[in-house]
């Protein structure tokens, strides 16, 4: 008879399906966090908590609106909805609004939400590439400097 080993438990089957979501929640990919909430509204969009909708995106809801930082975002009605004295908002709605990017997979629940566009605005008019020089194919030295307050394709190779 031969003996047969059996792997780790946890590794026995890696992509077994598993319940990200249980129950009347969901689960909420935001940047780097991955935040399974416990209680959403059952209705089309994504309500949520005001505590989970600062957990999820760092905004704070105010009588003045959705606020980060000195930032604040007035909120429509539309977005916010009391239900048996619970508050809620929707922050698929506020993701629109601010037109960020996000993808659902109803199925299982689970929503990404891609960048705020302000927030990758700032990084696209401020990025500047460092000071540096390389020689071109003939020798000439080529500095990043040169070409200070000008628009400059730099393409680069590798073969590795």
């Amino acid at each position: 008879m031969t003996e047969v080993k059996m792997a780790h438990p946890d590794l026995r089957n890696p992509f077994a399906q598993q319940e990200l979501a249980p129950g009347r929640g969901a689960t909420v990919l935001y940047g780097e966090r991955v935040l399974k909430l416990e209680l959403v509204l059952s209705e089309p969009g994504l309500w949520v908590s005001p505590a989970d909708f600062n957990r999820i995106n760092d905004f704070v809801v105010k009588p003045e609106g959705a606020c980060l930082g000195e930032l604040c975002i007035p909120l429509r009605s539309e977005l916010l909805k009391t239900v048996d004295g619970a508050h809620w908002v929707d922050i698929a709605a506020f993701a629109e609004l601010l037109e960020q990017p996000f993808v659902v997979d109803k199925a299982s629940n689970t929503w990404s939400f891609g960048d705020i566009p302000l927030n990758r605005q700032g990084m696209i008019d401020g990025a500047q590439a460092p000071d540096f020089e390389l020689l071109d194919r003939e020798g000439k030295v080529v500095r990043m400097a040169d070409y200070k307050g000008k628009k400059a394709l730099i393409i680069t190779w590798s073969s590795w």
